[in-house]
């Protein structure tokens, strides 16, 4: 989808229109899962990555449907990269591209966690309980014992759940790994990091993070939305700059 008006294009703009975000595109590598999907993520920006072994890439740049085989085998590609990262000792901050960036992330992310997921549906007021529904488009883990434990058998218990993605594998597991490994798992509040699947819930343009265009099917809904949700940010932000010292909204 690396194309104007694509994922991609969303993305790199929600980084250039957010709060001190832009600086933080030199660190974004986007990982493609296919040559031609290489090829037009390097004419929009410079740091792409084709993943090795991506079974799941779309034939011709077509769209993936929900669970299909490509589209899972997809996924656990993801996880896979995911774990070879932690493997070389870095830390990572994943993003599916439906993934709007209004500040940095980090900023709201637990430090003392070994794992970090986006939420779908969030309630309550302990971060540490994993009964709400994960989603692993946003995903950050810092590189110890645990997290690497947690990811090698997360992903080895895909056999025990055969055509189901990691997220569907993670609810069923993440009980049982999280005390297994002694990893400390914690799901985003989406109060910062709101989830479209929370469509009854109205988020705040002040406290915002990241929007997560999940739960809606179809790409051009996605992009339609996204679209939307950008809109609406830039004409925030355009108020806020008229209201100047008035405001704080733009500080952090």
């Amino acid at each position: 989808h690396a194309l104007p008006g694509s994922l991609l294009q969303m993305l790199l703009d929600s980084f250039r229109t957010g709060v001190r975000t832009e600086p933080l595109l030199k660190h974004l590598v986007v990982v493609a899962t296919d040559p031609k999907g290489l090829e037009r993520c390097r004419r929009m920006h410079p740091l792409c990555h084709l993943l090795s072994g991506a079974n799941g890439a779309a034939p011709n740049g077509t769209e993936l449907m929900f669970y299909d085989k490509d589209y899972v085998d997809m996924m656990w590609a993801r996880n896979r990269f995911q774990a070879r990262v932690l493997g070389l000792g870095y830390s990572f901050l994943f993003t599916d591209l439906d993934i709007l960036w209004f500040r940095n992330p980090l900023l709201r992310i637990p430090v003392g966690a070994d794992i970090t997921l986006g939420c779908d549906n969030h309630f309550g007021t302990n971060p540490y309980d994993l009964d709400k529904a994960a989603n692993g488009g946003f995903v950050y883990a810092r590189p110890t014992a645990a997290s690497l434990a947690f990811f090698r058998d997360w992903y080895e218990a895909r056999t025990r759940w055969p055509g189901e993605n990691d997220q569907v594998v993670f609810r069923e597991m993440k009980h049982e790994l999280a005390a297994r490994h002694g990893a400390t798992v914690q799901l985003v509040d989406t109060t910062y990091f709101h989830s479209a699947c929370e469509a009854w819930k109205k988020f705040n343009f002040h406290e915002i993070c990241t929007f997560h265009a999940a739960c809606i099917h179809g790409l051009q809904d996605k992009i339609d939305r996204l679209n939307a949700v950008l809109d609406e940010w830039r004409q925030f932000k355009a108020q806020q700059v008229l209201l100047g010292a008035n405001s704080t909204a733009l500080t952090y």
